[in-house]
């Protein structure tokens, strides 16, 4: 008896937050992509090398010096909120490496976009069997760094850039390392 009570009880309640709430969510405007809305598909922006030189490059090269100094060490900028240097900003040392780790996992998905070109105005090969590989690579060397940086251990961090130096020379060897621009990307 007590469970038919409390059910009755909730279809009621139910069948009272519908008639509240219904009418409110029928009158509300349609709402932006990204802004609660429907999520517009992701669009390309930049060519493959604009990517590699505005994320992938710099952020590795913020995990490259951590193998050799002690991001700890690092003293912060005059003004932190205006550096232009991420290991002495408002985020930096080891946060700074944390950071720059997981942009590149995140860089990863953004190698995975239809659309992007290369340089050169070649399609990414993302058709050819090696590039998911290549990319995986990325993302693991982005979370085994963030890892590492999480760790502070200067070893791990190391052995975490090696496995970024390798993850990168895969893709490069392959793809970028071509006597002419025009070359790249086949």
């Amino acid at each position: 008896m007590r469970i038919k009570r409390a059910l009755s009880g909730l279809f009621v309640l139910t069948g009272f937050l519908t008639v509240v709430v219904a009418p409110a969510e029928a009158q509300a405007p349609a709402r932006a992509p990204g802004r609660g809305g429907t999520a517009a598909a992701p669009q390309v922006e930049e060519t493959l090398g604009q990517l590699m030189k505005g994320i992938l490059f710099p952020n590795s090269n913020v995990i490259f010096f951590a193998q050799s100094e002690d991001p700890a060490k690092v003293p912060p900028a005059k003004d932190p909120a205006l550096a232009t240097d991420p290991l002495q900003d408002a985020y930096g040392k080891w946060q700074a490496v944390e950071n720059s780790a997981l942009a590149l996992a995140e860089a990863a998905n953004l190698l995975t976009i239809p659309g992007r070109k290369c340089s050169n105005g070649v399609p990414v090969p993302m058709g050819n069997a090696d590039w998911p590989k290549f990319v995986q690579g990325l993302r693991e060397a982005g979370r085994k760094a963030y890892k590492a940086a999480q760790s502070k251990d200067m070893d791990k961090i190391l052995d975490a850039a090696d496995t970024m130096t390798t993850a990168c020379s895969n893709c490069h060897d392959k793809y970028r390392e071509k006597p002419t621009l025009a070359d790249r990307c086949k």
